[in-house]
């Protein structure tokens, strides 16, 4: 049993790693210290719960497994959660025995975002480098179903690092040679580093589709994403891929989830999307971060994407530490635990609208909120446009279809 008691954090920028400081472990307690040298170089990596100082930080809560929100971003949850804990078991390795600094040392090198985790401990596995899609969706059933170590701990490799609910792999593809490795290392010219889902247990069979046709609209209504794309197996069944906006070409970008910048526990959350637009604009210093996070806050209203919980939107930072607000992400028809809108709008989850859309937009005195509303509503009435041409399946296109109109105000 390997019982990690300090890592040491650096981070990747640039083409360049950084030694940003430590992470050591007294018993249950985990404290973090950042470098001098890295205080020095003025990059403010989580500014509200971890700003640069030489004080020895520790957690007053137990809400991240003793973890600032800063780290556990690197860990995965859902999905890959599962594939890192029965790869684990598999080895003969007690789960309730596994502190928090081991799973980042499994991470090491191979989290999303530019953070690295030293020593790294390194799981063997074999993998074939040319992916077949279909051969790993059958291979994620196994996976749910929790039979065989072997192909448990290949899809581990392929993506255990990968946050969310849903089964994915990251891998590099290549749009010109129409080829995919599997891999989060660079994998040479022509290549792009991409993730690619695969259906849960509770999905419908055309959630591939129901997603693409999501980008596609909101797209379409201003929303900025990464560029994504259907890919298609052997048997024809398609699969839902999007290009990683935390890497450009090889370089990696610091990403921090609101959920992490804040601390806000995304499984039990209280946040709104005031605290969204509230955190943009500080991290952005631009009164358009208010118009990003309401026009996403409309779309996700009146497209039923009720999924939208603090860990679906992330910041990104450059070698320079400037701030942005991410590329939109998992956009798609969803309803959450509870039916709930995840995150408020104006304080109302349960049945929100363009009352409460005006009363966040009054907030920030935003004045184009009804332009915006005007444009997201206009393309969600030709939803059953993008369903056809993204190849929805009839009973997925009706039933959206009643609950956008349900919805729509």
């Amino acid at each position: 049993m390997v019982n990690i008691n300090k890592l040491v954090v650096s981070i990747s920028l640039a083409g360049k790693e950084i030694d940003l400081g430590e992470l050591v472990r007294d018993n249950t307690k985990i404290y973090f210290k950042y470098y001098p040298g890295f205080i020095d170089a003025g990059l403010n990596v989580s500014p509200f719960r971890l700003p640069l100082s030489e004080q020895i930080f520790s957690v007053d809560t137990d809400m991240f497994d003793g973890l600032f929100g800063l780290f556990n971003d690197s860990l995965p949850d859902g999905w890959g959660r599962l594939l890192l804990d029965r790869t684990l078991t598999a080895r003969g390795k007690s789960i309730n025995q596994i502190a928090p600094l081991d799973r980042l040392a499994y991470i090491g090198a191979g989290g999303m975002g530019a953070l690295i985790y030293r020593p790294q401990i390194e799981l063997e596995g074999n993998t074939n480098p040319q992916l077949e899609l279909d051969a790993i969706a059958e291979k994620m059933k196994y996976a749910l179903e929790g039979t065989s170590a072997e192909v448990i701990e290949e899809l581990y490799k392929l993506g255990g690092s990968s946050g969310g609910a849903r089964p994915k792999i990251f891998a590099n593809y290549n749009p010109i040679k129409d080829q995919l490795l599997h891999g989060v290392e660079e994998a040479g010219k022509g290549y792009e580093p991409w993730i690619i889902k695969f259906p849960s247990s509770s999905d419908p069979p055309d959630i591939a589709n129901i997603e693409y046709a999501y980008y596609k609209m909101a797209i379409d209504a201003g929303i900025e994403m990464s560029p994504s794309k259907l890919f298609t197996g052997k048997s024809g069944k398609q699969y839902f891929g999007t290009k990683r906006f935390d890497r450009q070409g090889n370089n990696r970008l610091h990403m921090h989830s609101a959920s992490g910048l804040m601390h806000d526990n995304f499984r039990q959350s209280n946040m709104d999307y005031g605290h969204l637009m509230d955190c943009a604009f500080k991290l952005e210093n631009h009164v358009r971060a208010y118009e990003k996070i309401f026009r996403l806050a409309a779309f996700n209203v009146y497209a039923h994407n009720r999924d939208d919980h603090s860990k679906n939107f992330a910041f990104l930072m450059d070698h320079k530490g400037h701030w942005k607000f991410s590329p939109a992400f998992d956009l798609t028809f969803s309803s959450s635990s509870h039916g709930w809108q995840s995150t408020m709008v104006a304080g109302e989850s349960q049945a929100p609208g363009r009352k409460h859309l005006m009363e966040l937009a009054e907030t920030f005195s935003l004045n184009k909120a009804n332009g915006i509303i005007a444009q997201v509503q206009d393309i969600l009435k030709n939803w059953q446009d993008y369903a056809s041409k993204c190849n929805v399946k009839k009973n997925s296109t009706k039933q959206i279809a009643g609950e956008i109109k349900r919805i729509s105000d």
